[in-house]
């Protein structure tokens, strides 16, 4: 029966782009004077599982490239080559190539042979102009030294394939030798310059990491020399000073990653943990029949309200504890949808280098939060704002060195992402230290553009017309930004996913754009409101709070329509029986209630008949079950099992001017 591959080359796909993605941020944060011998190590290993990969699936293409750079990481841990801002910088080129020719296999996507090409002929460059006798003294610890150990690696019973393929790969990392023992179990004896977790990493391909035995053996001595025939059988890819010096154990107890973990023990233990590929279609579906069993069980917990709770007593108690359970499931399934920020801010390092260098601007990368999670479909839509973000920063935020420097600012502007919860949302702050945002440039572009706009406005009001569609303030348009295209569709994107975006800014210092999003668009914390017969769901992330109104806070204002006053503020009042027209059980809003709602700094009064109460709801997507409706931005199902539809908060609030003027009450 032959043996389907394709759903081993998927997996190679992903575990390419993994280590991909881990070889660019190492490069990013590597420092050329003073490269990390680990994080080289971790580079190298990273271009190696591609090449073994790609080599093993027939992906040619792929093996060619990373072959050749291959090479030069191991010329680079044998001292041979120093590493330079020019390498870097070649390796990064040579790993857009690598992510470009790994989505021509995976999705037929288009692929530039040319660049392709000249990436192998950039790399071959370096590699035959390498002066063959320059040391990397940061790396190596001792010029002209190269420290080995020799391991003797005893392996289960495997087979003749598996037996060859290891020998083979094992042979990559210096000389090596094997012999069967009386028990049928095979032992290599490995000479070489890696680490203990460089052999475990090679063999766990094959061998279970529990069912092996390594041992370290001898130490070469420090002056026995490497002849080019071990080099040619790949002795010495990895250059690291020996375990069990002093300095080694130093280096590895001031190494930390950014958990404060230290990277050796970090390694070491990454086979007490253990996770499996699970298509997002297979998690979404646990997570709409999580969603229905949360339906029933508030219908059997509203239907069961009304029963004697003496007679009753053990069935309640355990729709109680029914209630518990769901409820910790729920949290459980949908905290697997969740992934780290780290998913989006990885994407930066790179692009800011880029755009900074082709600027010639100097500009310092801080991210803070990238662990902090956030639900898979809310992540994927988040990238491409903040990519709008992060270059308007770059473009029109942070200044010039020489502009920087006449100010009195440091030369390098600082730009930083950062992410944190508070309560039900995640928090997304896109922060500079540029010359921030120009009030009257503002107001005046927008006058040119017939906008209305008055010098009364709050500093908070004018900043919004930056979301205005085309509105641009910038003199010149540049590849970067400055069409006025792109922070309306921002605005958009962040709004369609309920979320609301604020713009702090001081002329000279800076400007901080944040973006307040809700953890998942599976689960909404809801009010619910009730007028006439019908009940909708207002989102409570937008409630600020409700009252009954008193008569004497009502007033009509010639122009504005109804208001209220509330602590010294005039707020717009919206019916929401005249926005759906819906036949209410109150028109006079003193018999009612109201509810304040904030949204991109508009508040207003929603004029309702009577709060139900705050629950947890299940959000279905209205439209791709029935049809887009104006004023509603999805619906949930009951305990009664009748649907509520969820009020569009932030498409209301943009309207509640026009709606006041047309409300008249009885």
């Amino acid at each position: 029966m032959p043996i389907d591959m394709s759903q081993f080359v998927q997996v190679f796909f992903d575990e390419a782009e993994e280590g991909l993605a881990e070889m660019e941020k190492l490069l990013l944060a590597a420092n050329v004077d003073s490269p990390d011998g680990e994080d080289l190590n971790a580079i190298f290993r990273a271009a190696h599982s591609i090449k073994g990969g790609s080599s093993t699936f027939g992906l040619a293409n792929i093996t060619e490239v990373t072959h050749v750079l291959e090479s030069l990481l191991d010329r680079i841990r044998q001292g041979e080559m120093v590493l330079t801002t020019q390498l870097v910088d070649a390796f990064l080129t040579t790993k857009d190539v690598l992510k470009m020719l790994i989505e021509g296999h995976r999705h037929g996507a288009a692929v530039d042979l040319e660049a392709v090409a000249n990436a192998q002929v950039l790399l071959r460059t370096f590699l035959n102009t390498a002066p063959a006798t320059a040391v990397n003294k940061s790396v190596t610890g001792n010029a002209g030294v190269i420290p080995a150990m020799q391991f003797s690696i005893v392996l289960p019973q495997v087979n003749e394939r598996d037996l060859q393929a290891l020998e083979q790969e094992l042979g990559l990392l210096g000389k090596i030798s094997k012999n069967k023992s009386p028990d049928a179990n095979w032992t290599f004896t490995l000479t070489t310059t890696s680490s203990r977790q460089d052999i475990v990493d090679i063999c766990a391909f094959i061998v279970d990491e529990h069912a092996l035995k390594i041992e370290s053996l001898t130490t070469i001595s420090a002056t026995e020399k490497v002849t080019d025939e071990e080099r040619e059988q790949g002795f010495g890819f990895f250059m690291q000073l020996p375990e069990n010096t002093a300095e080694a154990k130093v280096h590895h107890d001031e190494t930390h990653d950014e958990h404060g973990a230290d990277k050796k023990t970090a390694k070491g233990g990454a086979h007490e943990s253990s996770s499996i590929r699970v298509g997002i279609e297979k998690v979404d579906q646990l997570v709409n029949l999580v969603g229905e069993l949360v339906i029933t069980q508030a219908m059997i917990e509203q239907r069961s309200s009304g029963l004697d709770p003496m007679a009753y007593e053990k069935l309640i108690n355990s729709i109680h504890q029914l209630q518990r359970n769901t409820r910790e499931l729920q949290e459980s399934v949908l905290s697997i949808r969740m992934m780290p920020m780290d998913y989006v801010f990885s994407r930066f390092p790179r692009m800011v280098r880029d755009i900074a260098g082709k600027m010639g601007k100097r500009i310092e990368f801080i991210t803070h939060g990238a662990a902090t999670e956030l639900d898979k479909g809310l992540i994927e839509r988040i990238i491409d704002p903040l990519t709008h973000l992060v270059r308007n920063s770059l473009d029109h935020g942070i200044e010039m060195p020489e502009v920087r420097q006449a100010a009195g600012k440091n030369p390098a502007g600082t730009l930083s992402l950062s992410a944190e919860h508070r309560g039900g949302n995640i928090i997304i702050e896109v922060s500079d230290d540029g010359g921030g945002l120009n009030r009257q440039k503002i107001l005046a572009k927008a006058i040119q553009k017939g906008m209305n706009v008055s010098e009364t406005m709050t500093d908070i009001e004018v900043w919004q017309l930056i979301f205005e569609p085309g509105f641009s303030t910038a003199e010149q348009v540049t590849d970067v930004s400055g069409r006025g295209v792109g922070m309306d569709v921002v605005k958009r994107n962040i709004l369609a996913m309920g979320g609301i975006v604020d713009i702090k800014s001081g002329e000279g210092f800076g400007t901080t754009i944040s973006i307040s999003l809700p953890l998942t668009l599976a689960i909404l914390d809801g009010m619910s409101i009730r007028i006439g017969n019908e009940i909708y769901i207002l989102p409570l992330g937008y409630i600020v709070e409700s009252l009954k109104p008193l008569a004497e806070d009502l007033k009509d204002i010639s122009g504005q329509g109804s208001v209220i006053k509330v602590r010294d503020e005039y707020l717009n009042i919206i019916p929401l029986y005249k926005v759906f027209n819906i036949e209410p059980k109150v028109t006079d809003p003193t018999k009612g209630l109201v509810v304040i709602l904030e949204s991109d700094g508009r508040k207003a009064a929603l004029f309702v008949d009577d709060l139900i109460g705050q629950q947890q709801i299940v959000v279905k997507n209205l439209e791709s079950n029935y049809r887009k409706v104006a004023g509603i931005s999805g619906a949930t199902i009951l305990g009664d099992g009748g649907v509520a539809l969820i009020v569009d908060v932030a498409a209301l609030l943009r309207s509640s001017k026009q709606l006041s003027e047309e409300t008249v009450f009885s």
